[in-house]
C-alpha cells in the first residue's frame, strides 16, 4: 500500500533516530524541570521529535536522491528506489514542519522564536555533507536544538546548564555519526561525499575516543550544575560501559559493526535518562 512507502521515506520502521533525538530533550526537559516536566511541555516536545526528525529524514533523502542509488546500504530508499516522487517527499517535508510548528505555538515566544531555527537546521543539513567534511557536527546542532528549545518551553530561560547539555548533544552526534559514516566511507568516497570518518582517515578511532571523553567530561559538568546525585552517576558510569563497548565494535572498522556501534547509542542515551529519572524519584 502507498501509505508504507511514506513509513519508509519518514524510516518510522527505523526508529533510531528518533531515540537518539529523544534522549538528548529527556535529559534537559528532567532536569529543566526538577524531575516534574509539565506535562504540556512533555507532549509538545515527543510529538514534536518524531514530526521532526520524520520531517528530517524525508528532506535528507530528496537532498540525496541522486546520491543514495550508489550507496549500498541506502539504494532501497524510497526516492532512490523511485517509489516516492521528489515532490512528495517536500510535501511531506513541509505538511509534518507545518504541523511541529503550529505544536510549537503552544508553547512561550521564546520556545516559537527559537523553534524558526530548528526548522532551518533541519531543511539544510542534508546539504552540509556538499560543503564541509564535518556535516556530523551540524547534525548535532540540529539534533541538539531541542534542548534550548525545552529549557524555554519549561523555564522561560536559557541557563549556562542548557547550553552544556546542548554542547554534549553535540559533541555525541559526531560521535555516533561518525560510527555510522565509517559503515559508509568507502561509498562515500566513491561518489565523492564528505564526512568526518574521511577526515579522520586512519585516526578515526582515536578521535572517536577524545571525543567521548570530551562528551562524558561535559556530562560532568552538567551533573555537577544540576546538583544530579548517585543516580545520575550510576547511569553515567553505565553509559560508559556502553561507550567502551563501541570501541570494541570499530576496533577493525568493519562496516556493520561500526554501523552496530552507532546503534548501540540509543542504549548510551537511555541508561543516562534513566540515571536521571532515578536520582530525582530517590529525592526526599
Amino acid at each position: 500500500m502507498r501509505w508504507r512507502e511514506y513509513v519508509r521515506l519518514v524510516r518510522l520502521d527505523r526508529p533510531i533516530g528518533i531515540y537518539l533525538v529523544l534522549w538528548p530533550m529527556l535529559w534537559a526537559l528532567w532536569t529543566a524541570a526538577e524531575g516534574r516536566p509539565d506535562p504540556l511541555v512533555l507532549v509538545v516536545f515527543l510529538l514534536g521529535t518524531v514530526l521532526m526528525r520524520s520531517a528530517g529524514c524525508a528532506i535528507n533523502d530528496y537532498a540525496d536522491r541522486h546520491i543514495d542509488p550508489h550507496v549500498e546500504r541506502t539504494r532501497q530508499r524510497p526516492l532512490a528506489a523511485g517509489t516516492v516522487s521528489p515532490k512528495e517527499a517536500l510535501l511531506v517535508f513541509a505538511v509534518l514542519a507545518i504541523i511541529s510548528f503550529l505544536l510549537v505555538l503552544l508553547m512561550n515566544r521564546l520556545t516559537i522564536a527559537l523553534s524558526l531555527g530548528g526548522v532551518v537546521l533541519a531543511a539544510s543539513y542534508p546539504f552540509m555533507k556538499r560543503v564541509t567534511y564535518l556535516p556530523q557536527a551540524y547534525l548535532g546542532v540540529a539534533f541538539g536544538w531541542a534542548i534550548p528549545m525545552v529549557f524555554a518551553a519549561q523555564t522561560g530561560a536559557l541557563p549556562l546548564g542548557a547550553w552544556v547539555w546542548f554542547a554534549a548533544a553535540v559533541i555525541w552526534a559526531l560521535v555516533y555519526d561518525t560510527m555510522y559514516a565509517m559503515a559508509d566511507r568507502e561509498d562515500d568516497l566513491k561518489i565523492g561525499v564528505k564526512s568526518s570518518a574521511i577526515l579522520f582517515g586512519r585516526y578515526d578511532r582515536a578521535i572517536i575516543a577524545l571525543l567521548q571523553l570530551l562528551f562524558f567530561g561535559l556530562l560532568l559538568l552538567a551533573g555537577t550544575l544540576f546538583g544530579l546525585g548517585w543516580g545520575y552517576w550510576v547511569g553515567l558510569l553505565v553509559s560508559a560501559g556502553f561507550a567502551l563497548y563501541q570501541q570494541y565494535l570499530i576496533r577493525h572498522r568493519d562496516p556493520q559493526l561500526s554501523f552496530q556501534a552507532f546503534l548501540n547509542n540509543h542504549w548510551l542515551g537511555l541508561a543516562l535518562f534513566i540515571g536521571i529519572v532515578v536520582d530525582y524519584l530517590v529525592r526526599p
